[in-house]
Formats: structure tokens, C-alpha cells, sequence
């Protein structure tokens, strides 16, 4: 998972009504700190909002009591608060906070993945350099060589970082979370480069032309994202042809 080293909080925020509401509480302090470590860790997964403590392997309440140091009724109580406000929600990968736009600026993460691009270039640019001028002892050259293997290494997993974010965050706007573990890193490389805005129109085009069909039609999470999606993509989708429900089982969404 990636580890975000910052997160958007607005100046404003306790002039809003929920936050207004839960200051009204009698464990307000507790709650309110609760909250704003529960952004934290999520800034710190940048899994699209969820709360993991690793990528199989959601925080559960008694995790985040231990973890945030606070009675385990306290906790349960204050994500009790925020499942009634609208400010958490759990589904079968774990509990996440809908709306994380509002929390963590994606376009940010589209910067970092360009900075990152940029220290590849230049690290791959150093390199040739330094094999074309050949001005190192052999005695340097293999600390050299050691240095860059851990800088290469970094980089790498700087853009495995990035590329399973942007994941995360179109796996949660697909209806049918089924089989994500059969999605391939090489794959999740390809959604990454078409990235969210693009993916998150394909999603909701095919949700729109399979509406009126039972769940058990649309296709798994896996199918859609290893293959599926190429129809609903701008270049190849078309408006006016756009697939109809075929006939079949229907019920409404």
C-alpha cells in the first residue's frame, strides 16, 4: 500500500453540520480524534479511502482500539456515529470512507506519479553517463552499482505504490467486487496509464447498459477489469450503440 505523507483537511471543517453535530456529544473530544486519525490512516493506506492494515487484511474495531490507544467502547461508539452520519460505511473488503476526494486530492497522486516518471528518466539518464565516461574505479563502481540498486528498488516501489491506488480506487466504484486478486500487476499497470476519470466513465457506462439485470449477470470484478472495460473506454464506445440489456432474469438496481 502506499504511504501518503499528507492529506487535505479544510480550515472550515468544524463549521460542518456533522462535525457540528458530533461536538455536540458527550464523548465529542474522543470522537472528533478518532475521526481525524481515521483520515490519517487512510491518507497512509491510499487504498481509495479504506482502512487496512495490509492489502488483504482490513483494521477491525478492535485493531483501531489498540492502535488509536482508546477504550474499545469509545471506538465502537464513534464509528457507530460515522456510519449514521454518512462519514464511514463498510462492504466485504472492510470499512472506508465514501467521498475520499474530499480528503485526498487525486489529482496529487497523477503529480506524484509524474515526478515519479521524471526520477526514473533522470536515474536511467545518470546511469548512461556514467557507463559512457567509465571514470570510476572498480573498488567505487561496486559501492555505485550498490547505491543504485536501492535507489532502482525505491523507484520501483514508488510506482507499484501509485499504480495500486489508482486500482483501489476504481475497484470500489465497480458494482461486483469479485476476484480481485486475479487482476495482474501488469494489468493494473494498463488501468493506471488510462487512469480514474477515464475508468470511472467506463464503469458507469457499462453499469448503465446492463441496468435492469440481476447481479449475477454483470460481470466479476475481474473479467470487467481485465478485458471488459475495452468497449466502454472513450475511444471504442459509441452513444448511439451503446448495449442494451439482453433478455433475461431483470429486476431493478
Amino acid at each position: 500500500m502506499a504511504d501518503v505523507k499528507w492529506i487535505k483537511l479544510a480550515t472550515n471543517m468544524f463549521d460542518d453540520e456533522k462535525i457540528d453535530f458530533i461536538s455536540s456529544l458527550p464523548e465529542a473530544d474522543s470522537i472528533l480524534l478518532i475521526w481525524i486519525r481515521l483520515l490519517t490512516l487512510a491518507g497512509k493506506c491510499n487504498a481509495g479511502g479504506y482502512i487496512l492494515l495490509t492489502e488483504n487484511i482490513p483494521y477491525t474495531e478492535d485493531m483501531l482500539a489498540h492502535k488509536f490507544r482508546k477504550p474499545a467502547s469509545t471506538v465502537k461508539l464513534a464509528l457507530e456515529t460515522f456510519r449514521k452520519l454518512g462519514m464511514m460505511e463498510t462492504d466485504e473488503m472492510g470499512l472506508f470512507l465514501p467521498n475520499w476526494e474530499k480528503h485526498q486530492n487525486i489529482e496529487g497522486l497523477e503529480k506524484i506519479r509524474e515526478q515519479t516518471a521524471h526520477r526514473v528518466s533522470r536515474y536511467r539518464q545518470k546511469q548512461r553517463e556514467l557507463q559512457e565516461c567509465n571514470v570510476t574505479s572498480n573498488a567505487s563502481s561496486n559501492v555505485t552499482v550498490t547505491q543504485s540498486n536501492a535507489t532502482d528498488l525505491d523507484i520501483d516501489q514508488d510506482i507499484d505504490i501509485n499504480i495500486n491506488g489508482v486500482f483501489e480506487s476504481i475497484w470500489k466504484l465497480y458494482p461486483k467486487k469479485e476476484g480481485k486478486g486475479q487482476v495482474s500487476k501488469t494489468q493494473k499497470a494498463k488501468l493506471a496509464k488510462i487512469g480514474i476519470e477515464e475508468m470511472s466513465r467506463a464503469i458507469e457506462r457499462y453499469k448503465k447498459a446492463k441496468e435492469g439485470h440481476e447481479r449475477r449477470y454483470l460481470q466479476n470484478g475481474s473479467t470487467f477489469f481485465n478485458s471488459g472495460y475495452v468497449d466502454y473506454l472513450d475511444e471504442n464506445y459509441q452513444e448511439a450503440e451503446a448495449h442494451k440489456p439482453e433478455e433475461g432474469p431483470k429486476k431493478l438496481w
